[in-house]
Order: C-alpha cells, then sequence, then structure tokens
C-alpha cells in the first residue's frame, strides 16, 4: 500500500508572534478584536454614549501589530489619532462562556495603541459603512511585551497616554463599562475564542491628533509601558 502523500502550503504562511516580559518565547497573533466607547467620557468627546446593553466590537488584522520603536507615519490620513488600551491575551479555547469562567482563558495583559484614520472613520460612519481602512492599516496597533498574568481580571490601575512629554489622556480602568470578564464572555457567545486571540478594550476621553516625528509614550499600571516614535 502507498503511503499517504503528505500535505503542503503553496507558500510559508505567515505567523506573527508578540513579545513576551522575561521571556524568549512568543505569544502566536491569532485574531484581534477591538471594544468601542466602553469609557463614558471618550463616548461623549466621540458625540455618543454607552451601550449599555451589548459591547461594540470591530477588528484588525495581524499585521496591524507591531512591537517596533519605530513606525512610518500612515498613508491616506490627514487626523491620525491615538487611543491607549489595555489589551487581552488569551491562552485557551473558549465558546459561549460566562464572566466567572473568563479569568480561566487569560495569559496576560499589554499596553496598546489602536491608531486610527480619524477623518476615514467619519466618512464611514456618515455612509454607515465597516471601518476597516481607519483602524486595519499597517501598524496600527502598537503593543508593549506581554506582562503574564494567568487567571487573574483586572479591573483598576492608572491607563495614561504622552505625546512628546505633554499628558494627552489619563484615566482608570476601573472606569471600563465593561469589564475584561464581561468583554471575554460576550464576545465568546458569538465567536470561538482560540488561545493566541487578542482583546483590545476600549480607550478613556482625550484622544487627539498625531503628526510625524511625534513621540508616543503610554502606560497602565502594574502592566507596562510602551513608546514609539512616527516617522
Amino acid at each position: 500500500m502507498a503511503a499517504p502523500k503528505s500535505t503542503t502550503f503553496i507558500f510559508p504562511p505567515r505567523v506573527k508572534g508578540v513579545k513576551i516580559q522575561s521571556s524568549e518565547d512568543l505569544f502566536p497573533v491569532g485574531k484581534i478584536y477591538c471594544v468601542g466607547k466602553n469609557y463614558e467620557d471618550h463616548a461623549k468627546e466621540m458625540g455618543g454614549s454607552v451601550d449599555r446593553d451589548q459591547p461594540f466590537f470591530f477588528s484588525k488584522p495581524p499585521q496591524a501589530i507591531t512591537q517596533s520603536p519605530s513606525i512610518p507615519f500612515p498613508t491616506q490620513t490627514n487626523d491620525l489619532h491615538h487611543e491607549v488600551e489595555l489589551v487581552v491575551f488569551l491562552s485557551s479555547k473558549c465558546t459561549d462562556i460566562e464572566p466567572a469562567q473568563a479569568a480561566q482563558h487569560i495569559f496576560g495583559y499589554g499596553v496598546g495603541v489602536d491608531l486610527t484614520k480619524r477623518d476615514l472613520q467619519e466618512v464611514a460612519k456618515e455612509n454607515r459603512k465597516p471601518w476597516d481602512l481607519s483602524k486595519g492599516f499597517d501598524n496600527s496597533a502598537p503593543i508593549s511585551k506581554i506582562f503574564k498574568n494567568e487567571g487573574i481580571i483586572l479591573r483598576e490601575g492608572e491607563i495614561k497616554l504622552k505625546v512628546n512629554g505633554q499628558e494627552r489622556q489619563l484615566s482608570n480602568l476601573s472606569h471600563m463599562a465593561w469589564g475584561v470578564d464581561e468583554i471575554i464572555s460576550w464576545l465568546s457567545k458569538f465567536i470561538t475564542l482560540n488561545p493566541g486571540d487578542i482583546i483590545f478594550t476600549g480607550t478613556p476621553a482625550g484622544v487627539g491628533a498625531l503628526n510625524p516625528g511625534d513621540q508616543v509614550e503610554a502606560s497602565i499600571q502594574s502592566v507596562g509601558e510602551l513608546s514609539f516614535k512616527l516617522l
């Protein structure tokens, strides 16, 4: 009997990895989801309000993730904005879970910035179209090294962002409308989450414009720091 023919990819699959604090291992990037309007003050500054019935999600592709200290200023925008966020990294598969079960699926946390082409986003909103081109461009999700913190739900801690040394955003994770456990639970009811999946949990008020040459510094208490320059 002939041996079964092995299957090969027609070209090598692309796998992106995220660095982890105090480790040589890499965290493999899976799906990336982001929560919109999860802080009341940010929702108000954007002319809206928090949806207390259900969180709102959008996604970014893997090529949005970067840990480079230097990021090329993106094309096709005249109004690039910063949004600092707590990022959650998942370590195991979960589907249709309750909030009380969420902690067991957490690998750790990071500091992230959701870079947004605000001008493109506003056009998409006006025309009731998806946000993909305003949120999912290359290098649109800079993140820090992962702080491994398995099985823990973070509920408080200072979150802030500075541009060229000037404070732009300052809040506390306790002000999130939807907690980390609620976010994971809600998302798992609509799609199976797997090891390697990443969730950006929303930004507080103070978002603003960035320009070429700007130095961005972001941090979250007990999680870590992130710094990058726009070229």
